[in-house]
Protein backbone atom coordinates (compact mmCIF):
# COMPACT_ATOMS: atom_id res chain seq x y z
CA UNK A 1 0.00 0.00 0.00
CA UNK A 2 1.33 3.42 -1.00
CA UNK A 3 1.81 5.86 1.88
CA UNK A 4 0.76 9.51 2.04
CA UNK A 5 3.44 11.85 3.36
CA UNK A 6 2.80 15.53 4.08
CA UNK A 7 5.18 18.43 4.66
CA UNK A 8 5.10 22.20 5.00
CA UNK A 9 6.02 24.20 1.93
CA UNK A 10 6.08 27.88 1.17
CA UNK A 11 3.60 28.88 -1.57
CA UNK A 12 6.54 29.98 -3.75
CA UNK A 13 8.23 26.55 -3.57
CA UNK A 14 8.21 24.96 -7.07
CA UNK A 15 6.04 22.00 -5.93
CA UNK A 16 3.54 24.37 -4.33
CA UNK A 17 3.48 26.68 -7.36
CA UNK A 18 2.71 23.72 -9.61
CA UNK A 19 -0.05 22.35 -7.37
CA UNK A 20 -1.66 25.74 -6.76
CA UNK A 21 -1.74 26.40 -10.52
CA UNK A 22 -3.33 22.99 -11.14
CA UNK A 23 -5.85 23.67 -8.37
CA UNK A 24 -6.81 27.05 -9.85
CA UNK A 25 -6.98 25.63 -13.37
CA UNK A 26 -9.47 23.02 -12.17
CA UNK A 27 -11.49 25.68 -10.34
CA UNK A 28 -11.67 27.86 -13.47
CA UNK A 29 -12.57 24.95 -15.77
CA UNK A 30 -15.26 23.59 -13.46
CA UNK A 31 -16.74 27.01 -12.77
CA UNK A 32 -17.05 27.93 -16.44
CA UNK A 33 -17.75 24.41 -17.73
CA UNK A 34 -15.19 24.78 -20.52
CA UNK A 35 -11.41 24.74 -21.04
CA UNK A 36 -9.55 27.69 -19.57
CA UNK A 37 -8.75 30.57 -21.87
CA UNK A 38 -5.32 32.21 -22.22
CA UNK A 39 -4.56 34.31 -19.16
CA UNK A 40 -7.66 33.18 -17.25
CA UNK A 41 -5.80 31.06 -14.68
CA UNK A 42 -3.19 33.79 -14.17
CA UNK A 43 -6.00 36.29 -13.54
CA UNK A 44 -7.65 33.93 -11.05
CA UNK A 45 -4.34 33.37 -9.24
CA UNK A 46 -3.88 37.15 -9.01
CA UNK A 47 -7.48 37.65 -7.81
CA UNK A 48 -7.12 34.99 -5.12
CA UNK A 49 -3.41 34.82 -4.21
CA UNK A 50 -1.95 32.14 -1.95
CA UNK A 51 1.10 34.05 -0.74
CA UNK A 52 -0.41 34.35 2.75
CA UNK A 53 -0.27 30.56 3.16
CA UNK A 54 3.07 30.97 4.93
CA UNK A 55 4.10 32.24 8.35
CA UNK A 56 2.81 34.40 9.92
CA UNK A 57 -0.50 34.40 8.00
CA UNK A 58 -0.97 30.69 7.48
CA UNK A 59 0.58 27.53 6.13
CA UNK A 60 0.57 25.25 3.13
CA UNK A 61 0.83 21.47 3.31
CA UNK A 62 2.04 19.51 0.28
CA UNK A 63 1.32 15.78 0.01
CA UNK A 64 3.21 13.02 -1.73
CA UNK A 65 1.60 9.67 -2.53
CA UNK A 66 4.63 7.45 -2.38
CA UNK A 67 7.19 9.48 -4.34
CA UNK A 68 4.60 11.30 -6.48
CA UNK A 69 3.68 14.91 -5.81
CA UNK A 70 -0.04 14.50 -5.23
CA UNK A 71 -1.85 17.36 -3.48
CA UNK A 72 -2.00 20.35 -1.17
CA UNK A 73 -4.10 22.12 1.45
CA UNK A 74 -3.71 25.47 3.17
CA UNK A 75 -4.75 27.23 6.34
CA UNK A 76 -5.17 30.94 6.94
CA UNK A 77 -4.99 31.98 10.57
CA UNK A 78 -7.96 33.98 11.82
CA UNK A 79 -8.69 35.28 15.32
CA UNK A 80 -9.27 32.06 17.29
CA UNK A 81 -9.80 29.80 14.28
CA UNK A 82 -8.29 28.80 10.94
CA UNK A 83 -9.72 28.88 7.43
CA UNK A 84 -9.12 25.85 5.22
CA UNK A 85 -8.36 26.60 1.59
CA UNK A 86 -6.72 25.21 -1.56
CA UNK A 87 -7.55 21.56 -0.86
CA UNK A 88 -6.47 19.73 -3.99
CA UNK A 89 -5.55 16.17 -4.94
CA UNK A 90 -4.23 15.50 -8.42
CA UNK A 91 -6.67 13.42 -10.49
CA UNK A 92 -4.35 10.40 -10.73
CA UNK A 93 -4.32 10.13 -6.92
CA UNK A 94 -7.99 10.72 -6.14
CA UNK A 95 -9.84 7.99 -4.30
CA UNK A 96 -6.69 6.85 -2.49
CA UNK A 97 -7.16 8.75 0.78
CA UNK A 98 -5.26 11.91 -0.08
CA UNK A 99 -8.03 14.30 0.89
CA UNK A 100 -8.32 12.71 4.33
CA UNK A 101 -4.53 12.73 4.73
CA UNK A 102 -4.38 16.44 3.91
CA UNK A 103 -7.24 17.26 6.29
CA UNK A 104 -5.58 15.28 9.06
CA UNK A 105 -2.29 17.12 8.50
CA UNK A 106 -3.83 20.61 8.58
CA UNK A 107 -5.94 19.73 11.62
CA UNK A 108 -2.85 18.49 13.47
CA UNK A 109 -0.99 21.72 12.63
CA UNK A 110 -3.97 23.82 13.73
CA UNK A 111 -4.22 21.97 17.07
CA UNK A 112 -0.48 22.40 17.65
CA UNK A 113 -0.90 26.20 17.68
CA UNK A 114 -4.03 26.16 19.84
CA UNK A 115 -6.69 26.58 17.15
CA UNK A 116 -9.96 24.96 18.24
CA UNK A 117 -11.91 25.05 14.96
CA UNK A 118 -11.45 25.11 11.22
CA UNK A 119 -13.89 26.75 8.85
CA UNK A 120 -14.15 26.81 5.08
CA UNK A 121 -16.38 27.94 2.28
CA UNK A 122 -16.87 26.17 -1.02
CA UNK A 123 -18.95 26.16 -4.17
CA UNK A 124 -22.05 24.11 -4.94
CA UNK A 125 -20.44 22.43 -7.95
CA UNK A 126 -17.59 21.01 -5.85
CA UNK A 127 -19.70 18.06 -4.68
CA UNK A 128 -16.68 15.81 -4.10
CA UNK A 129 -15.13 18.38 -1.78
CA UNK A 130 -18.35 18.80 0.16
CA UNK A 131 -18.60 15.02 0.57
CA UNK A 132 -14.96 14.86 1.73
CA UNK A 133 -15.57 17.49 4.39
CA UNK A 134 -18.75 15.79 5.64
CA UNK A 135 -16.99 12.38 5.83
CA UNK A 136 -14.25 13.96 7.93
CA UNK A 137 -16.43 15.62 10.57
CA UNK A 138 -17.07 19.03 9.03
CA UNK A 139 -20.65 20.25 9.42
CA UNK A 140 -22.47 22.89 7.42
CA UNK A 141 -22.88 26.19 9.26
CA UNK A 142 -24.45 29.56 8.47
CA UNK A 143 -22.47 31.83 6.17
CA UNK A 144 -19.46 33.43 7.87
CA UNK A 145 -17.99 34.98 4.71
CA UNK A 146 -19.16 36.62 1.54
CA UNK A 147 -17.69 36.15 -1.86
CA UNK A 148 -18.63 35.24 -5.38
CA UNK A 149 -17.64 31.59 -4.91
CA UNK A 150 -18.89 31.00 -1.34
CA UNK A 151 -22.07 28.94 -1.46
CA UNK A 152 -21.59 26.41 1.37
CA UNK A 153 -19.84 26.93 4.71
CA UNK A 154 -18.41 24.21 6.96
CA UNK A 155 -16.80 24.02 10.37
CA UNK A 156 -15.03 21.36 12.38
CA UNK A 157 -14.37 21.70 16.09
CA UNK A 158 -10.99 20.30 17.01
CA UNK A 159 -10.84 18.35 20.25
Amino acid sequence: MTTWLTSLRRPDHPDAVLLLREYMTEMVVRYHGRPDRPGEVDAALAEEPSDDLASPGGLLIVAHHGTDLAGCAGLRWQSGWAELTRVYVRPAHRGAGGGAALLSAVEQRARSVGVDRIRLDTRSDLVEARALYARNGYVEIPAYSRGPYAEHWFEKRLD
